[in-house]
């Protein structure tokens, strides 16, 4: 349990609450010990409150000194703001912590003091069941007990890697934008399999297993994918042919193309939440 610690969310959406839930659920901290704010959404806050009996109240009632962390959960364009609205009243040794896309720990710095210490994360929307795969980077000024204080909060919500800073647009095309490549698989073979008569609940949970099943695999054999997917595939059989469409349609090369494309995606927020943030 994160006994002594303090927390503060900066804004009170689908994110912060999956992180609320999963260190409430997880009992690392007490609902206590969890503050959270937002701008204006007073019912909000009520809900959060009565839902995991965090401390939910406007930003202007934070007692600022009690908080170690403070966490930036709002919209990405709302960053600079929040920043400027808590620089003024920040320790040293206090840790501001991001997850908000295109927010590099650069962009952080530059809107706190010099010496600020901030972490930059990334989790994926599986946070929501505590699933999630979450990367973390550090700040240049960010020391070892606030990467392992981050770690230990991040981990009530799936597995977290530490990453550097130039990796995370990948992580952002393989990672965060991952879940939805396996919705749109899962899509496609749940038509199949209504279109032969499966009804659409049951296809639904027969493909859901199948992945879930194949990614245990993955994590609990210490094999390749690629060794794995050979094992399967006997020649001139079933899943061989599968396979072959697969490749005659380009398959592979559609997903490498989605986790580029997402990857550069991420680059190009960046540059513009930059780039706007300088404007007069």
């Amino acid at each position: 349990m994160l006994d002594n610690e303090t927390i503060a969310f900066l804004g009170a959406g689908s994110m912060a609450e999956s992180m609320i839930s999963g260190v409430v659920t997880a009992e690392k901290m007490l609902g206590g010990q969890v503050y959270v704010t937002n701008k204006s959404n007073a019912d909000r806050l009520m809900n959060l409150r009565t839902k995991y009996g965090v401390q939910a109240l406007p930003q202007s009632e934070l007692p600022f000194e009690e908080i170690d962390l403070f966490i930036l959960a709002m919209k990405p364009k709302g960053a600079k703001e929040a920043l400027a609205s808590i620089k003024d009243k920040l320790k040293p040794n206090q840790v501001v912590l991001s997850v908000l896309a295109g927010i590099t720990t650069e962009f952080m710095e530059q809107h706190l003091n010099d010496d600020q210490q901030v972490i930059r994360v990334m989790p994926n929307t599986s946070s929501m069941i505590q699933e999630s795969a979450t990367a973390v980077v550090a700040g240049k000024n960010a020391t070892k007990e606030n990467v392992e204080l981050a770690t230990e909060l991040l981990g009530c919500m799936g597995q977290v890697y530490i990453i550097e800073e130039d990796q995370m647009d990948v992580f952002t095309g393989l990672a965060g934008s991952g879940p939805a490549y396996f919705y749109y698989l899962m899509e496609h073979m749940e038509r199949v399999g209504v279109e032969n008569g499966i009804d659409e609940e049951t296809v639904r949970k027969m493909v859901a297993q199948t992945i879930y099943g194949a990614a245990k695999m993955v994590l609990n054999q210490n094999e390749a994918p690629s060794s794995l997917r050979e094992k399967v595939t006997s020649p001139n059989g079933t899943t061989a042919s599968g396979l072959e469409a697969l490749s005659r349609f380009n398959g592979g090369e559609a997903i490498s193309q989605a986790v580029q494309h997402a990857a550069k995606r991420s680059k190009e927020i960046s540059k513009e939440l930059e780039g706007a943030a300088v404007k007069p």
